[in-house]
């Protein structure tokens, strides 16, 4: 470069000022990242408590009624399909145990799949970090 293409630098500021000043700019927008990324977890473990509290109401409701179902199947085999009490009470139960057990399984599939952080904003922090170690 020649003199005449160099741009001057604002009066009373030094290369070393310059480049602490972005230092501290770079740490700045980590520590707003970091807060932000805090923020997103924080107001999806909230979302995550209300759909659970939810979740457990409507279980808590459907219970008794599963149960008052259960009997009335039970009954219904006894009754119209000429089977024994013992029996009726075999083929519902199994077949209560198969709809949970299945249940059970994709429940656990989805929960495994769940990503609690919000990787958007990690990646832009882990990139914030990158170029101030390494600004090229």
């Amino acid at each position: 470069m020649t003199p005449e293409t160099m741009t001057p630098l604002p009066e009373g500021q030094t290369i070393t000022g310059l480049v602490s000043g972005i230092l501290r700019d770079g740490e700045e927008l980590i520590k707003q990242q970091v807060a932000l990324a805090r923020a997103e977890i924080k107001a999806d473990f909230q979302r995550g408590v209300r759909a659970a509290t939810l979740l457990g109401v409507g279980v808590l409701a459907l219970v008794p009624a599963v149960l008052l179902l259960a009997h009335m199947f039970v009954y219904l085999l006894h009754e119209q399909g000429g089977l024994s009490r013992w029996a009726s009470y075999g083929i519902v139960g199994g077949a209560f145990a198969l709809l949970g057990a299945v249940l059970v399984a994709v429940g656990v599939q989805r929960f495994r799949s769940i990503n609690p952080m919000p990787d958007q904003t990690v990646e832009a922090i882990k990139e914030n970090v990158r170029w101030m170690t390494n600004p090229k």
